[in-house]
């Protein structure tokens, strides 16, 4: 029962298999042909995407109506397959560098290459390319077992390699990629195995899973190569989640600083469809921009009001990093305030803040310097400028905020006694 479920889901795959590895194809085919150490590995899947093409029951029929035979689409299939072989070797020797090894190698496919066509065109007449053909394998039996055993070669070559880096490599995106394409090289090895059976021994209830593990093999193989854009896409994801976390805060302080914006100021969604830069720069610039506007509006936030944002903020039970981001927030939609309104920039120097206003422009002194940190600390602060806390401060005008030069007494400062 599970049999005939896994050969009807093998037979089902085909299709679909077909379409992922031609798509991956595509997808990768402009940045890895600029790319020497992709390329043999682009030139492998692309070249297996075709022999798959060629062996799709609609591209072998419609050959079979057209000309009366699907032998010449079997022995280009055939060939083709030759070829991906070639690249994976290829592709698994590059980091040798050795110019001769790949001289060898293009030698090598293009002798397999054309001892098959001899096989083929000195073999009795023959209708189509197969192994279970009436009266024995098609064209010959020297014929198919050069064929697997090129395959199995170069798989048993390529899973070796890919697992032995695959082991060793610390960049994370490599090691996947390596692995993905060492499983959809078992498969195919597996496929050839089966065949080679068929072939040798007669053995009959491995054919029906043979396209199950082709197909396998191909979706597998799309996925290793498109590892490089599943990591650009996830980033581009990533970014745009950024940025329009970022927006409000970053819409709110452009606005009282417009000057810091390089770029024209346009909607948050079409700021992200039709992005003004390049979209990988996007969130940085976002940052930047937010960054350089609050350094503007600390020219606007007098000595005193960032313990009056403090006072504030205590009551509302928050984590200490919710309450920094908090009190940034408070400060900073007050500066803006006074910036929008017209008050004469505060003339002081960073010594004469209190203490606890130094580090506000700054992330927390345990988190790392990191584009990441400044990139949580300006999030964390984003949702804190919308936050309740953040939007119902409103110190008194006058006479709670100290004026330039002096220093406020918190609560607890004026509740104390005095001494005598």
């Amino acid at each position: 029962m599970l049999s005939s479920h896994l050969t009807a889901f093998g037979t089902w795959l085909t299709y679909p298999g077909c379409l992922c590895i031609c798509l991956a194809v595509l997808l990768r085919a402009r940045p890895s042909l600029r790319s020497a150490d992709q390329r043999g590995l682009w030139l492998a899947v692309a070249t297996a995407g075709v022999a798959m093409v060629l062996d799709l029951p609609v591209v072998t029929g419609t050959a079979r109506d057209l000309t009366g035979t699907g032998h010449a689409v079997d022995l280009v299939r055939n060939l083709t397959g030759v070829v991906s072989a070639g690249a994976v070797l290829c592709f698994v020797f590059a980091p040798v560098g050795s110019r001769r090894l790949r001289i060898g190698l293009f030698g090598a496919t293009g002798t397999v290459m054309a001892v098959l066509t001899v096989l083929d065109l000195t073999a009795p007449a023959h209708p189509s390319h197969s192994v279970i053909a009436t009266g024995g394998p098609a064209p010959s039996f020297a014929y198919w077992l050069t064929l697997i055993a090129t395959h199995m070669v170069a798989n048993s070559v390529c899973l070796v390699v890919c697992c032995w880096y695959g082991l060793r490599t610390d960049d994370r995106l490599l090691a996947t990629a390596l692995w993905l394409f060492a499983a959809g090289t078992a498969f195919a090895g597996l496929f050839w195995t089966g065949r080679l059976l068929r072939l040798v021994l007669d053995v009959e209830w491995v054919w029906p899973y043979l396209p199950l593990l082709i197909n396998l093999h191909a979706v597998l193989r799309a996925a290793a190569v498109l590892v490089p854009t599943a990591a650009a896409l996830a980033r581009a994801v990533t970014d745009a989640r950024t940025v329009w976390r970022l927006w409000p805060l970053w819409h709110a302080l452009v606005g009282a600083v417009p000057h810091v914006v390089l770029t024209g100021r346009r909607t948050r969604l079409l700021e992200l469809l039709l992005p003004p830069i390049p979209r990988g720069l996007l969130a940085y610039r976002k940052l930047i921009e937010i960054r350089d506007a609050m350094l503007e509006l600390d020219h606007y936030v007098p000595p005193g009001l960032p313990l009056l944002a403090r006072d504030h903020v205590r009551p509302h039970g928050l984590t200490p990093a919710q309450a920094d981001a908090a009190v940034l927030a408070c400060v900073m939609r007050e500066a803006r305030r006074a910036k929008l309104a017209g008050v004469p920039r505060c003339a002081m120097e960073a010594e004469s803040f209190p203490l606890e206003a130094a580090p506000l422009l700054l992330p927390r002194r345990e988190h790392p310097t990191t584009l990441t940190a400044e990139k949580t600390h300006l999030i964390d602060l984003a949702r804190a400028y919308t936050s309740p806390p953040a939007r119902s401060f409103a110190p008194a005008p006058a006479g709670h905020v100290a004026p330039h030069g002096a220093r406020r007494e918190s609560p607890a400062a004026r509740e104390a006694p005095r001494r005598v």
